[in-house]
């Protein structure tokens, strides 16, 4: 079993504070282990270290006992490539869920825009495209896109980039960034909508929203997103695609962050 991916919260802080690490308070410690669930998932680590793409997928569906409603299947293109864009109501069963529904679907030829943390699950590296515009990867932030678009592959994308967040009771995502617009237009890619319905816990929004209006620029709501899928666990979830929105859409009527909020709004009617 030597090799395989595990999950160690004491030697992640090392890494990231070096000597102030030992300045952390045994009790914070395990509370960290507890919230990301650490022995829960390496686990699943261990039980599918051997897996990889739509098999570990798979697997991960079966574990967590997550079932999903699917309506619009025929609203699948067969004869092109599409960005399928999301809104993003959890951090972990809707990212997986797409790939459970899209994967088979297209045999594998599709592609996650994400974070770049990501990638160190080599379980799924073959869905990953890495974009981490701060840090040592910003320089190639540009390249990286281009490179996915102008692959064939079918893209899908989250474009609020994070988590939705909730107001006044409503939950939905921030903003969408235009890049999906841009780039589906350079490299004439229709446009396919989808919404997933899902929620996380009430905690977990109000860390969000206590985190902003704190000003506090690091997500601290983020470490609780694997706590957040584990409450998701044995839950079915209902997802909704959309028609093809063509490429051709997309033109000076609108500037691409308008039409990216269009595109939002689209999927919030789904």
């Amino acid at each position: 079993m030597d090799g395989i991916l595990q999950i160690d919260v004491e030697k992640i802080l090392a890494a990231k504070a070096g000597d102030k690490a030992r300045y952390v308070p045994r009790f914070l410690v395990s509370y960290l282990k507890k919230i990301v669930h650490q022995d829960e998932v390496n686990e699943v680590l261990r039980k599918y270290h051997d897996k990889r793409g739509i098999d570990f997928v798979n697997a991960f569906m079966e574990y967590f006992n997550n079932t999903f409603e699917v309506n619009g299947l025929e609203n699948l293109p067969k004869d092109r490539l599409c960005t399928f864009v999301s809104n993003h109501p959890l951090g972990a069963q809707d990212g997986l869920g797409l790939a459970y529904i899209l994967g088979p679907h297209y045999k594998g030829k599709i592609k996650f825009l994400v974070n770049d943390l990501l990638m160190n699950i080599p379980h799924l590296a073959e869905f990953w495209v890495p974009i981490n515009k701060t840090g040592k990867q910003a320089r190639n932030f540009p390249q990286q896109v281009n490179a996915a678009f102008d692959s064939d592959n079918h893209i899908v994308m989250f474009p609020a980039g994070l988590c939705s967040r909730k107001r006044k009771g409503i939950i939905r995502d921030i903003d969408w960034k235009k890049t999906f617009v841009t780039k589906s237009v350079q490299s004439r890619r229709d446009i396919v909508p989808i919404h997933f319905e899902g929620e996380n816990s009430k905690f977990f929004y109000r860390l969000a929203n206590i985190n902003k209006m704190l000003g506090i620029k690091f997500n601290i709501a983020m470490l609780y997103l694997s706590d957040e899928m584990f409450k998701n666990r044995d839950k079915k979830f209902k997802v909704t695609i959309g028609k093809p929105i063509p490429w051709q859409t997309f033109d000076k009527s609108k500037t691409p962050t308008e039409w990216a909020q269009h595109v939002k709004e689209i999927v919030y009617t789904l």
